[in-house]
């Protein structure tokens, strides 16, 4: 979850996001800034703006998921809403989620009901999480062709679900919750929710623990936003969860990250700083895009082959919430 930070609330930022469309302007190709740590690993090229998103709508971009032919799907904080945005840059909204009957004003953290964390299944359905302060809402949803959701997994009340991956193998939904610091776990055909991991590693230091989430190499990761950690959860022969390992620290207010396909080597989008960072295997870290490149309230990665889609949330700085697109050089 990005980092959105209400203008009553002081609380130190963590993660939300806030974006929607800011009208279909042309689409920009941005210089890739000169980081002299760009030669140790991985880099980025042909970086450009796919899509503008309009802040004042509420559309804070929080989150990604890949579609074929290189459409994307994205989770918008306060709008409440899920988009797809084309190859073209289009955007197009998907299901906006109702208001609670008291307004959300229940919802941990931040007293606004938000849609987080958005997941795509092999064989096509979209699912994303929704954030309300109330039992019956607060769960994981499924966009039907129609434009109205169907609630699929409930989850209690007072938890913060952040995001969402399909463990294909075992076919189950995994979700963080970033205020219980707990990585939950549900069947992918609906079904009652429970705990899979509440292992210290996940628990928040006063706002948000556990946030990103990414299935890879046998193993679950998670990002601390509060702990600014990236972990690695052991998976064992039956699904439940083994032991945790920190595999990076010093990314103070991570939000979502992503693999490059180079091993364990990580992209991190670092919302309060606004910059994406790479994470080697041994947790050394190089930035590889910051405000130079557009860079605002980074949100969200995802890579697919080359590709690398990036979110900017614009919440904590700046005013242009905006969809990346980049190429990775290695």
């Amino acid at each position: 979850m990005s980092f959105y930070r209400p203008a009553w609330t002081r609380r130190r930022a963590a993660t939300l996001g806030l974006v929607s469309l800011l009208a279909a302007a042309p689409t920009a190709v941005l210089p890739a800034s000169a980081h002299p740590d760009h030669a140790a690993g991985t880099r980025l090229g042909d970086v450009r703006v796919v899509a503008h998103f309009d802040r004042a709508a509420g559309q804070v971009a929080e989150s990604i998921a890949l579609e074929p032919g290189g459409g994307v799907v994205i989770g918008m904080i306060p709008a409440r809403q899920v988009v797809r945005v084309t190859p073209d840059g289009a955007v197009h909204a998907l299901v906006t989620m109702p208001l609670p009957p008291d307004g959300g004003g229940t919802t941990p953290v931040i007293g606004i009901p938000v849609v987080t964390g958005v997941a795509r299944s092999d064989s096509g359905p979209v699912y994303f999480l929704y954030n309300s302060g109330r039992g019956g809402l607060t769960g994981i949803w499924q966009v039907r062709p129609s434009g109205e959701p169907r609630l699929v997994v409930p989850l209690p009340a007072d938890t913060f679900p952040n995001a969402l991956v399909i463990d294909h193998k075992r076919s189950r939904f995994l979700v963080t919750d970033s205020t219980g610091g707990r990585i939950w776990q549900a069947p992918l055909r609906g079904g009652e929710a429970s705990v899979w991991s509440a292992d210290p590693a996940l628990a928040p230091d006063g706002f948000l623990g556990a946030n990103g989430l990414k299935i890879h190499d046998g193993a679950v990761w998670a990002s601390n936003s509060d702990h600014g950690t990236i972990v690695r959860l052991s998976v064992a022969k039956d699904g439940s969860a083994g032991g945790a390992e920190v595999r990076a620290t010093g990314l103070e207010g991570i939000d979502d990250f992503d693999f490059t396909g180079r091993g364990t080597e990580i992209l991190a989008a670092i919302n309060q700083a606004g910059k994406l960072v790479r994470v080697d295997a041994n947790g050394a870290q190089g930035t590889l895009l910051d405000a130079e490149d557009g860079m605002q309230g980074t949100t969200a990665v995802a890579v697919r082959g080359d590709r690398v889609y990036v979110t900017n949330g614009a919440n904590l700085a700046g005013n242009d919430p905006s969809l990346l697109l980049a190429r990775l050089q290695r």
